[in-house]
C-alpha cells in the first residue's frame, strides 16, 4: 500500500511538472525595434511583477493554456498580449509604442459643446498660445496675416488704395464667411469691409476656424465656414502686456492689455492706437497703403456669483479714418486729386449669462448690441449710413459622458439707413432672423462619435429655412482618425458684397425682397488625420488631408444695368470643391509645417462655365519655426500663389511671398524684426493696377500685395 501511494504521488508531481513551461519574452521599441529593460511585466491573478533585463528578455514559468500577460513602461503605451503553451517559437515578441505626447485640453467655443477638440466629430482648426503671439509679430494692427496663412483661406483686398479686405475660404467670397468675437456676429453687412482691418489679436486667447457649411450652428452666411476669435478671460494672476511696433512704411502700432481676478470679480482691458503714413513703394502716386489712425477702446467686467454663475459685460468702441489715393491729395497740394476716405466709429457692446445645474446642465443667455457708422467719400462719389444690429440667444445644455445635448433660440436684426445723398434709390434695409436649434453630440464608443443639429430659421422677407447638419468622427487608434460632415446652409441677399464694395457702393440699386431670393446651399468635407514618432520619439510627425464639396444655387451676382447696377440672382450654381494637404514635423527645437491647397470654384450658367475670380487654383505654405530654451525664436516662411483669372478677362501672374522673423525673449520682455514679403513680390511690378488716367483711375482687380517688402520691429512687455 506504502508503495502505491508514493508511485501515485511521483505520477502527480510528474504530470504537473509536464503542464508547465518556461517562455521567454522579450520586450522592445515598436519603431527603432531596440530592447527595453525595465519593463514591467505582470501576469493576469498574480500579484508579482517581473521586471525585463538589460536585452529586454524576461523567462516565466507558464501553465499549459491561454493565459493573459500585461506589458507596461513608462513613456510607452500598455499592452496585454496572450500567450498559449505549448508554445514553439523559442522567444514570445512584444512591440511597445511610444505614448502619444497628451494635448492640451483645448475647449472649442464655435461648435457650442463642452467636448475638447480631440472629442468633437465636426472639423475645427483653432491658432492659440505662442503661434498666435508669432503672427502678432507680422502684423500687430490687424487679423490679416493670423487667418490669411491657413490652407484654404485668403484674405481678398477690395479696395487698391484703402486696403479694405475680406475672407475667402475655400475659393467662394467674403459674404458666405461669418465672422465673430467671442461667438457675437459684430462684423457683417455695412462693417464687414473693414472688420479685419480693425481688430488686433493681442487680447486675443485663440482663434477657431470651422471650414464647410456651418450655419446650422449660427444661422445665415456660414456657408463657406466661420472664423470665431476667442478673447481672453481674467485669471487669479495679473496679466499685463504691451506691443509696440514700427514699420519701414511708416506704420506706428501701439496696444496693451490687462486681466485680473479680485475675488468675485473680473476685469480685462484692452486699448490701441494704430496708424500709417500713405505709403507707395511703387512711385506710382497712389498709396498701396493708406493714411490712417485708429483708436480701440474694449473693457470687459466678470461678475463670480458663484463656482455656479457667472456673468460678463462689456463694450468695444473704435474709430478710424482712412485716406488713400493720390499722394499729391493727401499731401495738400493738388486739391483735385482722386482720393478714397472713409470716416468709421462702432460702438458695440456685449453681454453673457451663465449658470449651471449641477455638473451635466447650463442655461446661457447671450446679447450684443452694435452700432456702426461709416462715410465713404471720393471724387463725385459720397456714400454715407449707419447701421444697428442685435443678437440675443438662450441656449441650454445637458452634458452627459456618452451624449450631449443643446437647444437654443435666437433672434437677429440687421437696420442699415443710409444718408440721402445721391439720386440713387436708397439702399436702407431691415432684416430679421428668428431661429431655433437642437444639436446632439453622442459617443457609441471609443471608436465612432457622432454630431447631429437641426435649425430652422424665419427670415423676413424670405421664409423659413430648415437646415440639418451631421458630422462623425472615427478614431481607428491612436494615431489615426477621420471626420466627415456635411450640412444645408443659405444666405440672405444684401447689397455688401465685394463687389459692391470695389465700386465703393456707386450707381448701385437696392435689393427689391419682390425679386431677390435667398442663396441656399449644401457642403460636405472628409479628413483623416494621422500623427506619429519617428526615430525613438525624437521626430513627431503629423498629417492632415481634407477634401471638400460646396454647392451654392441661385447665386447673387451683380450685374450692369444700364448707368446702374443690379444684385440679381442668377440661374446657375458655383460651386467649389478641392482638397488641403498639411503636414507638420518637428525635431527637437525645429517645427516644418508645409501645405497644399488645391481649389476649383466655378460659376455654371445653363452650358456656361467660368471659374470664380481672383482664386488660386493652387497654393503652397511652408514654414519653418525655431525655438531654442525660451530664448530665441526664428521663422522663415514661403507661400506660393498661382495664377488667377481676373474680371476683366485676363489672367494674373503666379508669385511667392517670402518673410523672416527673429525674436529675442527675456522674463518681462521680448524684441523682434520681421522682413515681410523680402523679394518685394507686388501686383504692381508685374502687373498694372488701373487704366485711364492717376486722376480718374479705373482700377483692376488686386490679385497680389501692394505694399512689397516692408519690415517691422517692435517690443513687447509682460509686467
Amino acid at each position: 500500500m506504502r508503495n502505491l501511494l508514493l508511485i501515485a504521488a511521483i505520477g502527480l508531481f510528474a504530470t504537473a511538472s509536464y503542464s508547465q513551461t518556461t517562455i521567454s519574452i522579450k520586450v522592445i521599441d515598436a519603431s527603432s525595434k531596440a530592447p527595453l529593460a525595465n519593463v514591467t511585466v505582470i501576469l493576469k491573478g498574480a500579484e508579482n511583477l517581473s521586471l525585463t533585463d538589460s536585452t529586454g528578455q524576461i523567462r516565466l514559468v507558464l501553465k499549459e493554456g491561454r493565459t493573459a500577460v500585461t506589458v507596461s513602461h513608462i513613456g510607452y503605451e500598455s499592452k496585454m498580449v496572450q500567450i498559449t503553451v505549448p508554445f514553439s517559437d523559442p522567444v514570445f515578441l512584444v512591440e511597445l509604442e511610444l505614448k502619444e505626447e497628451e494635448e492640451e485640453a483645448v475647449v472649442i467655443q464655435s461648435t457650442r459643446s463642452s467636448r475638447s477638440i480631440q472629442d468633437i466629430p465636426t472639423r475645427v482648426e483653432f491658432v492659440a498660445g505662442e503661434e498666435l503671439d508669432e503672427k502678432a509679430n507680422m502684423k500687430p494692427g490687424d487679423i490679416r496675416m493670423v487667418l490669411s496663412e491657413s490652407t484654404g483661406i485668403t484674405t481678398q483686398q477690395t479696395s487698391a488704395t484703402s486696403a479694405n479686405a475680406s475672407i475667402r475660404i475655400q475659393g467662394l467670397d467674403g459674404r458666405y464667411t461669418q465672422l465673430l468675437k467671442d461667438g457675437f456676429p459684430l462684423f457683417a453687412g455695412f462693417s464687414g469691409g473693414l472688420g479685419l482691418l480693425q481688430t488686433a489679436p493681442l487680447d486675443l486667447k485663440q482663434f477657431e476656424v470651422i471650414k464647410g457649411s456651418a450655419s446650422t450652428l449660427y444661422g445665415g452666411g456660414a456657408i463657406a465656414g466661420l472664423v470665431n476669435l476667442i478673447s481672453k478671460t481674467p485669471k487669479e494672476e495679473q496679466e499685463l502686456k504691451f506691443h509696440f511696433d514700427a514699420t519701414s512704411a511708416g506704420g506706428l502700432n501701439g496696444s496693451g492689455f490687462y486681466g485680473k481676478r479680485f475675488g468675485k470679480n473680473g476685469l480685462t482691458l484692452f486699448a490701441s492706437r494704430n496708424s500709417n503714413k500713405a505709403y507707395d513703394p511703387a512711385d506710382l502716386g497712389l498709396t498701396a497703403i493708406p493714411k490712417f489712425e485708429r483708436y480701440t477702446l474694449n473693457p470687459k467686467w466678470f461678475v463670480f456669483f458663484s463656482d455656479k454663475t457667472q456673468l460678463m459685460a462689456g463694450i468695444n468702441y473704435s474709430t478710424e479714418k482712412r485716406t488713400g489715393g493720390d499722394l499729391s491729395y493727401i499731401k495738400g497740394t493738388n486739391p483735385s486729386g482722386y482720393f478714397e476716405t472713409n470716416h468709421s466709429n462702432r460702438l458695440s457692446t456685449q453681454f453673457s449669462l451663465q449658470h449651471h445645474f449641477g455638473k451635466c446642465s447650463h442655461l446661457s443667455v447671450k446679447n450684443s448690441y452694435s452700432y456702426f457708422q461709416r462715410k465713404i467719400f471720393s471724387p463725385g462719389q459720397l456714400f454715407s449710413g449707419i447701421q444697428h444690429s442685435t443678437f440675443t440667444e438662450i441656449t441650454y445644455a445637458s452634458h452627459g459622458e456618452l451624449s450631449e445635448w443643446i437647444t437654443g433660440f435666437n433672434l437677429l436684426t440687421d437696420h442699415f439707413k443710409e444718408a440721402a445723398i445721391t439720386a440713387v434709390p436708397l439702399r436702407s434695409y431691415q432684416q430679421q432672423t428668428a431661429g431655433f436649434f437642437v444639436q446632439n453630440n453622442w459617443k457609441l464608443n471609443s471608436r465612432l462619435s457622432i454630431e447631429s443639429g437641426l435649425r430652422g430659421d424665419a427670415v423676413k422677407d424670405y421664409g423659413f429655412v430648415l437646415l440639418p447638419r451631421i458630422s462623425a468622427l472615427f478614431r481607428f487608434s491612436s494615431k489615426l482618425s477621420s471626420r466627415i460632415g456635411g450640412g444645408l446652409g443659405y444666405k440672405a441677399p444684401g447689397i455688401f458684397t465685394e463687389e459692391t464694395e470695389r465700386l465703393l457702393f456707386s450707381n448701385v440699386l437696392p435689393i427689391d425682397e419682390s425679386v431677390n431670393q435667398l442663396e441656399k446651399s449644401y457642403g460636405i468635407n472628409a479628413d483623416l488625420n494621422y500623427k506619429t514618432k519617428l526615430a525613438g520619439g525624437d521626430i513627431s510627425f503629423s498629417l492632415n488631408q481634407l477634401f471638400f464639396y460646396t454647392r451654392i444655387a441661385d447665386p447673387l451676382l451683380l450685374q450692369p444695368q444700364g448707368i446702374y447696377y443690379r444684385l440679381t440672382n442668377v440661374n446657375g450654381h458655383i460651386d467649389s470643391r478641392g482638397m488641403e494637404t498639411n503636414m507638420k514635423w518637428g525635431y527637437r527645437d525645429f517645427k516644418l509645417f508645409l501645405g497644399y491647397t488645391y481649389t476649383l470654384a466655378e460659376l455654371h450658367q445653363g452650358s456656361v462655365k467660368k471659374e470664380n475670380f481672383l482664386t488660386s487654383r493652387h497654393r503652397l505654405n511652408s514654414v519653418l519655426l525655431y525655438e531654442a530654451d525660451e530664448k530665441w525664436k526664428a521663422g522663415l516662411e514661403a507661400y506660393y500663389f498661382s495664377p488667377q483669372q481676373l474680371s476683366d478677362g485676363k489672367t494674373g501672374k503666379a508669385y511667392w511671398i517670402t518673410g523672416l522673423m527673429i525674436e529675442r525673449l527675456w522674463e518681462k520682455i521680448s524684441l523682434y524684426i520681421n522682413f515681410e514679403n523680402f523679394l518685394d513680390a507686388r501686383q504692381t511690378r508685374f502687373d498694372t493696377i488701373y487704366t485711364g488716367s492717376i486722376s480718374n483711375p479705373q482700377f483692376r482687380d488686386i490679385y497680389a500685395p501692394l505694399d512689397g517688402f516692408v519690415m517691422n520691429g517692435g517690443v513687447k512687455l509682460r509686467l
